[in-house]
């Protein structure tokens, strides 16, 4: 039995309605032709699927532009005594962010045909399928009472998409053999990472704005400083690494480390993460035999009116000749290959691959994977800056993280990046 879409073609959105109209129970090949089409559980199976597959909402909508707000409007418009604001917040979620779960469904099906087939791949492709439909499908946002279940809603499918990451890692590993045009493939996560990055930020800021917290307007802090999250992150990061290897190098930090101006710490968090992940693994493992004797790394900050800066440097002995053009790749990856219990832990360090393991991401299975770097420098350009690496072959990496500042003149007159 075959299906065919609009175009009259087979497409892996049909391949799936197969698999979701299989029967529950095993069956021959003769039953399968001849009972199981004509049983009540087929016709059952065709109504809910048919509906939940109805894609003529999906390709109106993913006509539409995607309106992005500035960050400096998030930081000044987070505020009202009589909770107008969460109101204004909820009304343009309600029209925003099924633009954008189109946008991306679009993009899962212009995937290559054999990709788009894995069946890790389908699910995170029907989970953007669900989350457009529930929020397209809601209410109105009318009035408070209305934002509330709203936000509900919100919460929910927050929670419900939290292994997004790890499920594309996880799909794009399996099916890596079958791609053949890797920069459709690079141009099709970095597209998806940063638009979910979006819609989690505006998300997570509307949900924050309730709960109102010192310095701290929605999930900006007003008050960020370098030096806090660094030092969060060292701690956490060294615990990892001596529980993985039985030592961990000193971390020193160094520069504007006491500077304030208000940020979103949870990319921060993520990418900074990241980067000296990296740096310490490979500074303990260039001085395997000589823990005792092993370099620090060295995390420097730089802030001026513009943006910020904050440079890892290790002693980890730099990147081959033959491989530093693909640490930016998704999937590559110089972990080792992964153990079966390192699979049902996330592996060492696996807890980074969410801000320090306490933003809320999912950590589970993304070790090895080589989603990392690329992940990070996506978000780092999503917020208006750039991640490069200057490498020394037998000595050591420095990577500079640069990150666009959402409060200055220049950045409120001529925004950066948009969310």
């Amino acid at each position: 039995m075959a299906f065919f879409c609009k175009q009259q073609r087979t497409c892996y959105r049909c391949v799936n309605l197969m698999y979701r109209l299989r029967p529950t129970t095993p069956l021959t090949r003769g039953m399968m032709d001849e009972t199981y089409f004509k049983s009540k559980e087929y016709r059952e199976r065709t109504s809910s699927v048919t509906s939940f597959y109805d894609q003529s909402a999906i390709d109106q909508v993913a006509a539409k532009p995607s309106v992005r707000l500035t960050p400096s409007s998030l930081l000044y418009g987070g505020h009202s005594h009589d909770k107008s604001h969460l109101l204004r917040s909820a009304q343009y979620l309600y029209k925003e962010l099924p633009v954008r779960l189109a946008h991306r469904i679009e993009g899962f099906r212009n995937l290559p045909f054999i990709v788009g087939c894995n069946s890790t791949i389908l699910k995170v492709h029907e989970m953007y399928i669900l989350a457009f439909h529930t929020l397209y499908g809601h209410g109105k946002v009318m009035d408070m009472e209305s934002e509330k279940v709203y936000s509900e809603t919100l919460a929910t499918l927050l929670d419900q998409h939290k292994d997004v990451i790890t499920l594309l890692a996880q799909g794009f590993s399996e099916s890596r053999k079958h791609i053949k045009d890797e920069q459709l493939i690079q141009a099709f996560l970095d597209r998806t990472l940063k638009s979910r990055l979006g819609i989690r930020v505006l998300a997570q800021h509307h949900l924050a704005m309730h709960n109102e917290q010192s310095n701290h307007v929605g999930i900006i802090d007003v008050s960020f400083t370098p030096r806090v999250l660094l030092e969060s992150s060292v701690e956490f990061l060294s615990k990892l690494c001596r529980d993985r290897y039985g030592c961990a190098p000193n971390v020193q930090l160094l520069g504007h480390m006491s500077v304030q101006f208000p940020y979103m710490p949870q990319p921060v968090e993520y990418i900074v993460g990241e980067v000296m992940k990296n740096a310490m693994r490979a500074t303990v493992e260039k001085n395997r035999g000589n823990y005792s004797n092993i370099p620090d790394v060295v995390v420097t900050v730089a802030n001026n009116n513009t943006d910020f800066i904050i440079k890892v440097s290790d002693r980890g002995g730099g990147i081959p000749h033959d491989i530093v053009d693909k640490v930016w790749n998704y999937n590559y990856t110089t972990a080792y290959s992964l153990t079966d219990d390192q699979e049902q832990t996330g592996g060492i360090f696996g807890e980074v691959m969410s801000p320090a393991g306490r933003a809320g991401e999912s950590v589970s299975r993304m070790h090895g994977y080589g989603f990392g770097l690329p992940t990070a420098r996506a978000y780092a350009e999503f917020l208006g800056g750039r991640i490069t690496l200057e490498t020394m072959q037998g000595i050591g990496t420095d990577v500079y993280i640069r990150l666009s500042h959402i409060d200055s003149i220049s950045s409120i007159n001529k925004p950066n990046f948009r969310i």
